[in-house]
């Protein structure tokens, strides 16, 4: 029996609801490929993959020896392409799904396997992941083990899942998008790291130097028709919800629910957001109060601008407006480990 999927709003102004899925959460999602996520798969030939040749230490010969043979072992004879920066990685993936690739691989951080997973939406291939980033964060909420041994061993002997993916303007992202402050850092790093300076030092140099600076967004989310109006320096869109509960980043606990949450803080002024900011780290900020709270299957963010920044995945592009969110429920197919008993 379908059930309805109630997409709750939490905004100063009460509780909102929009959308529905017909999802029944906990259950497995069946796609239309004729494979019902968490089922077995034979991998023929092609298996395709690509790696970021500068990520997870993929410059030194050693380390790239290393997982040509963990890859070689697995999969015999297949050819590995180790992307340098001229390489156009979602280019490379249309082609091998166009070929006919059953299993295409990705190698590197979540930028590089959003790039990979563009092509593999609503195909009938599968999606592996090697992850060789720093945060990991799509093959960690998957369960997919960080240890390049481990994770090799997924691609051969785990279970296909599939799992939603969000959408902006056209452009898929598997963990989050973000407008504001966020794309000001990303590319504040981007320019320090070019320079010189290693990421994390680059990371924390972006955010200061950002908070410093940042203008405040004017803006108008329509969900289902009711529109909201708000003045905030930053705007988080996760593709299934993500908790807010302090010590720690936000996380999710499943990516099958079917709908998108929209994070918008309150704060207006630099000293308010740092609160904001150090308050999230160390409690359970209330929504309503301190920030609105939207989940629904889409939404629009409409703006007195004609283009606005969006991060994509730990990537920035610029996007003409008005910005069009929604969730693509199950489409994306991925190898992931087989459930312990």
């Amino acid at each position: 029996m379908p059930v309805r999927r109630e997409c709750r709003m939490f905004t100063g102004r009460g509780i909102l609801r929009a959308g529905r899925d017909n999802h029944v959460p906990g259950e497995p999602r069946t796609d239309d490929k004729g494979c019902p996520s968490g089922s077995r798969i034979v991998v023929k030939p092609p298996v395709q993959v690509m790696i970021n040749g500068r990520a997870g230490g993929m410059g030194k010969p050693e380390t790239r020896e290393e997982i040509s043979g963990l890859l070689d072992a697995a999969f015999p004879g297949v050819e590995i392409l180790f992307a340098d920066p001229s390489t156009n990685v979602a280019d490379w993936a249309q082609r091998a799904v166009a070929n006919g690739a059953t299993l295409v691989i990705g190698g590197g951080g979540d930028g590089t396997i959003n790039s990979v997973a563009g092509a593999v939406v609503g195909s009938k291939a599968v999606l592996g992941v090697l992850p060789l980033g720093t945060l990991n964060h799509f093959a960690k909420d998957l369960g997919i083990p960080v240890e390049l041994e481990k994770a090799v061993d997924v691609l051969t002997k785990g279970v296909v899942k599939a799992v939603d993916v969000g959408e902006v303007n056209g452009r898929v992202f598997l963990n989050n998008s973000g407008l504001g402050l966020y794309p000001s850092i990303v590319r504040i790093r981007e320019t320090k790291q070019r320079e010189g300076l290693s990421k994390w030092p680059a990371a924390v140099y972006a955010t200061m130097k950002a908070m410093s600076r940042y203008r405040m967004l004017s803006l108008f989310v329509n969900v289902d028709g009711r529109e909201i109006e708000r003045r905030t320096p930053i705007v988080f869109v996760g593709n299934n919800e993500y908790s807010m509960d302090g010590l720690g980043l936000p996380a999710r606990q499943g990516m099958n629910d079917g709908r998108l949450c929209l994070y918008i803080p309150h704060p207006t002024r630099r000293a308010s957001l740092v609160r904001f900011s150090i308050g999230a780290l160390l409690k359970n900020p209330k929504p309503g109060k301190e920030y609105d709270a939207i989940f629904a299957t889409s939404f629009r963010i409409q703006s007195r601008h004609r283009h606005l920044s969006v991060s994509i995945d730990g990537e920035v592009e610029d996007m003409k407006t008005p910005l069009r969110f929604k969730t693509r429920p199950g489409e994306l197919r991925v190898m992931t480990p087989l459930a312990e008993g």
